[in-house]
């Protein structure tokens, strides 16, 4: 099935952990811009909250780390929009916890969502990328940039981390099929993400307040700044950047 956006000749997008945060705004965004979005999550309900008001947003309700759920992501968006320009590899889970606190499934748990899942889901999506010089774009962190540490938080920066290599490595093999790679570094966005992740909203408000002092900005992100970024990278005009990872942080990383 070709909806009417790809009659109107709209770019098709799938952006992942779409339900809330930097994946819900990123969705709504493209959506704006004219653009069909396939929005994917685990929660139904959440998904449906964004697309509400859009009629360009889809929903699909997979676990992005499933093994299926590449092909099945992909499929979905060739049957709504008929094409796949622009992949928003934006899913991920974190769990707080030094080393000698860390469990094995939970390991595993941060590392299938966080980068295996963008690194398959990137390979079923490129024959359908290929056909229209699209972009892949991977939703890292300006928190494990550099060399920076991020104590409590390491399997989180640690799958981070790789990913900034993945967009490097990727921008330059996939280029002579066309297809440009980049990454998008956000800093401390308030998206929730903390109380999602068991910490008492009460100590994640005070976090939130704690870091905009520090921040060059004088205040903490919000899921639009990250999303407008992520529109204008994968725009044509924008068709340069390509293995470049772009830090979003209002000034946080360079101080």
């Amino acid at each position: 099935m070709v909806t009417q956006a790809a009659h109107r000749g709209g770019r098709g997008v799938v952006v992942t952990g779409g339900g809330t945060g930097i994946g819900a705004a990123t969705a709504r965004a493209f959506a704006e811009d004219g653009a069909g979005v396939l929005v994917v999550g685990r929660t139904e309900a959440r998904l449906k909250e964004t697309a509400a008001g859009h009629e360009r947003i889809r929903t699909l309700a997979v676990d992005v780390a499933d093994e299926d759920a590449p092909g099945l992501i992909v499929r979905r968006a060739l049957e709504e929009f008929g094409r796949l320009d622009v992949l928003v590899n934006n899913a991920a889970v974190t769990a707080f916890a030094a080393l000698d606190g860390l469990e094995r499934d939970t390991v595993r748990a941060q590392l299938g969502t966080n980068l295996l899942a963008p690194l398959f889901l990137a390979q079923a999506a490129l024959d359908a990328l290929e056909e229209t010089r699209g972009v892949v774009v991977n939703v890292s962190s300006a928190g494990s940039l550099g060399r920076r540490a991020w104590p409590e938080n390491s399997v989180y920066g640690m799958a981070k981390a790789a990913l900034d290599f993945l967009t490097r490595t990727w921008a330059v093999e996939l280029a002579p099929r066309g297809i440009r790679c980049v990454g998008i570094a956000p800093g401390v966005v308030d998206t929730g993400v903390g109380v999602r992740a068991g910490m008492p909203e009460e100590a994640y408000q005070g976090f939130l307040e704690q870091m905009a002092g520090r921040i060059p900005a004088g205040r903490v992100g919000r899921p639009e700044d990250i999303a407008w970024w992520i529109v204008q990278l994968a725009r044509p005009e924008a068709a340069y950047a390509n293995g470049t990872v772009l830090a979003v942080d209002g000034a946080l990383s360079v101080t």
